[in-house]
């Protein structure tokens, strides 16, 4: 059951160039790698030093290779999941992890994980070596690869922490994150952060606990006492996110994501919604009662593929919500794609 998938994330870069959501455009391609080049002599004119030159060359090294092990598998949708390396496997949030990633991959979904011990590997269990890709940090202490993936096509170890979070980012379609250590708050805080600004395309994001545990909860009881009662957050941002100590409730959050709602497009000015079906001009008039307020002028209407999409012909057949979102409420934007997912 493969599902076609869209990246036009790339932080909302494509809504100004008009480039392919996959960067396969020919007409864009040669320009960019000329500006890539034209960086590349500009460092040398500025005597950058050597070691800041070890960086970059490293990151484009890695993102190049990264790259091209994803690229096969952007049809596709992949779950990234996270959680700690020190999980034992009698623990009983290391078979939460293993439940669900049998349960993703048995909807052909792919598994990615940090791919090392603890909650990583059990995902891997769960999903199988076929369905799991994973995304491996090189450190002197608890990362080797785990033997679910260890070997696999579909694994990259990466030396920097920064470019292995760009790809777990800009690869995945869902997120779910076990109970974890610093790393695990620091990824799932980051996507959070990228969603509650708009530099991620909105994706299903699911805090899954261990059954009758509360590691999650009390996060979120954190989050809702000081960050929502000081106005640090609002109480949309809440609707990014959702708590579940239930493997089955986890895996149904992010399936239903993607039951009506298909993917997301910047536009110039507008933001198109593609849909896997039509919805009815009943569901048309209650969004645009209910969601005016997200709007920064007009109104919701139902469209097809517009011109400027051309790029993406496997996608034109699919109906469009199209609107001229202000960018600012991204929690609201969430509530009107389960909106569009409960729609008759």
């Amino acid at each position: 059951m493969n599902k076609k998938k869209n990246h036009s994330d790339r932080e909302n870069e494509n809504a100004a160039t008009g480039e392919s959501a996959d960067g396969k455009d020919p007409k864009n391609t040669s320009d960019l790698i000329d500006k890539i080049r034209e960086s590349t002599t500009k460092l040398q004119t500025d005597q950058t030093s050597r070691g800041d030159l070890k960086i970059l060359s490293r990151t484009l090294r890695e993102l190049r290779y990264a790259f091209k092990v994803f690229a096969p598998y952007r049809r596709d949708r992949i779950v990234a999941v996270f959680g700690s390396a020190r999980t034992h496997p009698e623990n009983s949030a290391f078979l939460q992890a293993i439940e669900f990633g049998r349960k993703m991959a048995e909807q052909s979904w792919y598994v990615l994980t940090g791919a090392a011990s603890g909650i990583m590997e059990a995902g891997h269990r769960g999903a199988g070596r076929k369905q799991s890709m994973g995304l491996n940090i090189m450190l002197p202490f608890e990362q080797g690869s785990n033997p679910v993936i260890r070997g696999d096509h579909k694994l990259v170890h990466m030396k920097y922490f920064f470019t292995r979070k760009l790809m777990f980012v800009k690869e995945c379609d869902a997120v779910c994150l076990l109970p974890g250590g610093f790393g695990t708050l620091d990824e799932g805080l980051e996507v959070l952060t990228l969603l509650q600004t708009g530099k991620r395309d909105l994706v299903p994001v699911v805090f899954l606990d261990a059954p009758g545990e509360s590691f999650w909860s009390d996060w979120d009881d954190f989050v809702r006492k000081r960050l929502l009662k000081e106005g640090m957050i609002s109480p949309d941002d809440l609707s990014l996110y959702k708590l579940t100590d239930n493997a089955d409730c986890a895996v149904e959050e992010i399936l239903n994501f993607y039951r009506v709602f298909h993917s997301m497009r910047y536009v110039k000015d507008l933001l198109v919604f593609r849909l896997k079906e039509k919805i009815s001009e009943g569901v048309l008039d209650q969004i645009n009662t209910n969601f005016s307020d997200i709007l920064s002028s007009g109104q919701f209407t139902l469209d097809e593929a517009l011109p400027e999409e051309k790029d993406e012909p496997d996608l034109a057949n699919l109906p469009r919500l199209v609107f001229h979102f202000n960018r600012r409420r991204l929690g609201r934007l969430r509530q009107l794609v389960d909106e569009l997912n409960q729609s008759p």
